[in-house]
C-alpha cells in the first residue's frame, strides 16, 4: 500500500441487497484487502445463505472475517463488535493489507468510527439472572423496575425490547450505576481514517433486488437451513434469530403461513428494513463518497476516488 493508505480504512455501506459484498470483493481483489463484516445478523453461524454471507469461493478469492462466528443465542453489541473490527484493521495494517469493512449495521460503523463510551463487562451470571427476572415479572413490570434505576434509559426504550431492558439492567446490578450515566462518558473516536462509500441505490431498482435476492435464497437452500435451526427448538428471544426471513419461515414450519405467504411477507419486511436503512444514512452518517449501483459504475468511481484522495 502506498503511504498514504497505511492507516486508511475503507467503508463500503448501503441499505441490504444494493451490492456492497460484491464491491468490497472486488477492491479487495485490486487493494490487497480484507473484507471485515460490518452486518449484525452476518455475524452469527446458523445461518449463512438467509444473510447472504460469503461464499466459500468469494472467500477463497480474499481474506473475509468476522462472518458467523457467534453462536444464535450470543447478543452482539455495537461495543463489542467495534473491538473485534478494531483488532481485524490491526492485523489488516500489520500484514499491509487494507481493510474494508463491509455492512449495513449503521450503529455499528458509528460506534466504530466516531466511538463509544466505555461500559463495564459484566459477569454471565448476571445476565442469566437479568433475563430470568424478566421472564418471571414479565415485560411490564421488569421496565417499571427498571425505570426506578434508570428512568433516562427506559424512556429510550421500546416496551417489549427484551434485550435492550436486560442488558440495562445486568449494567445497574454489576456497577450499581445506570447505563444511561455509563453511556454519557467519554466517547474515543478510532486513530485511523476512513473512506466511507455509500451505496444509495434507486427504490424502484432495490425493491426488485430484494424480491429476486429472497427468490435465489430459497431456491438455493434456505428452508433446509432455517429448518434445521427450527427443529433444534431455539429459544425464541435469541438475538441472531432476527434475521430477515426466518422469522417468516419459522410461522410457515409452525402450519401458521403457507411458503408463499412466508415468501411475500419475508420480502415486504426486508423492503422496509432497507428503507429504515437509508433514513438512517440519509441523517446520521456524512458519507465521503454517495454511489449508485444501478448505473453499475460504482466500482470505477470508487477506485478514482481512492486514488485522488487524501482520505
Amino acid at each position: 500500500m502506498g503511504s498514504r493508505a497505511q492507516d486508511r480504512v475503507i467503508v463500503v455501506t448501503g441499505p441490504t441487497a444494493s451490492g456492497k459484498s460484491a464491491l468490497a470483493l472486488a477492491l479487495a481483489e485490486r487493494r490487497n484487502g480484507v473484507v471485515i463484516n460490518a452486518d449484525a445478523m452476518q455475524t452469527y453461524d446458523a445461518f449463512p445463505i438467509l444473510t447472504a454471507q460469503p461464499s466459500a469461493e468469494e472467500r477463497a478469492r480474499v481474506p473475509h472475517v468476522l462472518y458467523g462466528i457467534l453462536p444464535l443465542s450470543e447478543t452482539l453489541t455495537a461495543a463489542r463488535w467495534r473491538g473485534l473490527a478494531s483488532a481485524e484493521i490491526e492485523r489488516a495494517h500489520a500484514e499491509g493489507r487494507a481493510p474494508i469493512l463491509c455492512g449495513g449495521s449503521g450503529l455499528y460503523l458509528r460506534t466504530l468510527m466516531q466511538g463509544i463510551a466505555v461500559i463495564p463487562d459484566t459477569p454471565a451470571e448476571l445476565r442469566l439472572q437479568a433475563n430470568e427476572e424478566w421472564q418471571a415479572i414479565g415485560a411490564d413490570a421488569f421496565r417499571v423496575r427498571l425505570a426506578e434505576k434508570d428512568p433516562t434509559i427506559v424512556a429510550r426504550l421500546k416496551p417489549g425490547d427484551r434485550q435492550r431492558h436486560v442488558r440495562a439492567w445486568e449494567v445497574w446490578l454489576a456497577t450499581g450505576r445506570p447505563l444511561s450515566a455509563w453511556q454519557e462518558g467519554e466517547a474515543k473516536p478510532a486513530p485511523w481514517r476512513f473512506a466511507s462509500l455509500l451505496l444509495a441505490p434507486e427504490r424502484g431498482w432495490l425493491r426488485e433486488r430484494i424480491e429476486r435476492r429472497f427468490d435465489a435464497m430459497l431456491a438455493g437452500g434456505v428452508p433446509a437451513e432455517a429448518r434445521a435451526v427450527f427443529d433444534r427448538s431455539p429459544d425464541p428471544h435469541w438475538p441472531g434469530l432476527k434475521a430477515h426471513g426466518a422469522p417468516e419461515l419459522f410461522r410457515h414450519f409452525r402450519g401458521e403461513l403457507s411458503l408463499a405467504e412466508a415468501r411475500r411477507i419475508a420480502i415486504d419486511h426486508t423492503r422496509q428494513y432497507a428503507k429504515r436503512q437509508m433514513t438512517w444514512f440519509r441523517h446520521q452518517m456524512a458519507p465521503d463518497l454517495v454511489l449508485a449501483p444501478e448505473a453499475d459504475q460504482s466500482l470505477a468511481a470508487t477506485e478514482k476516488y481512492l486514488d485522488n484522495s487524501g482520505v
